[in-house]
């Protein structure tokens, strides 16, 4: 049999491509297929392209290899952002106002969940003041970003609403059991803050 050459072969490869059976292929596997074909040319290439057809071919491959590898290096570090984001954030994926909130915390703490319900009477504290325009509505906020925010708007509330973060990042991360005494105080805050108004710009706090 005789050897069929490089040429004979891509020869064979482009009437092939055009038999009407792959007219009808999907996209990803026409790809997948091309690219196959693309590293088999490649690989023929560092087995018998000579020295400098071979050095060339190398070169490629380990420059395709690294693209990937950068690729799949970049996906994973924004996937783990995105999951610490969502670990460490105040709110879950579906929208809930300050009021139901508010009616949830009451109903967590008339079963006396006050863990859960110390989690949820902070939730209804960023939703209030998000809805009040005194912090914006930020995906994925965590509560000592809220804390941070909203103690720049009502800097006369900056040391509890601290202190309210702390809170919830105990329950909630630290292993710490809620209490009616936490879910009382963070209670208490989340009424005067209801009435708070910003400070004006260059007044007193």
């Amino acid at each position: 049999m005789t050897p069929i050459g490089r040429g004979d072969g891509a020869d064979r490869a482009a009437r092939e491509l055009l038999d009407p059976q792959y007219a009808h292929e999907a996209l990803l596997d026409r790809l997948y297929r091309y690219f196959n074909q693309f590293l088999g040319d490649l690989m023929d290439g560092v087995a018998g392209g000579g020295t400098a057809g071979g050095i060339i071919a190398a070169v490629i491959i380990v420059l395709i290899l690294v693209a990937v590898a950068t690729l799949v290096g970049w996906q994973l570090r924004k996937t783990g952002r995105r999951n610490a984001m969502t670990a460490g954030a105040l709110f879950g994926a579906r929208a809930t106002t300050a009021a139901e909130h508010r009616q949830r915390a009451e109903q967590l703490a008339d079963e006396g969940h006050w863990s859960e319900a110390v989690q949820e009477r902070l939730r209804a504290i960023a939703r209030d003041l998000e809805e009040r325009a005194l912090v914006d509505g930020m995906p994925g906020r965590t509560a000592d970003e809220l804390a941070a925010e909203a103690g720049a708007a009502l800097p006369g509330f900056a040391a509890e609403l601290t202190a309210a973060a702390r809170s919830f990042d105990d329950v909630t991360y630290g292993g710490v059991a809620g209490t009616r005494d936490a879910y009382e105080t963070m209670t208490a805050l989340d009424e005067r803050l209801r009435l708070a108004r910003p400070a004006p710009m260059g007044g007193p706090a």
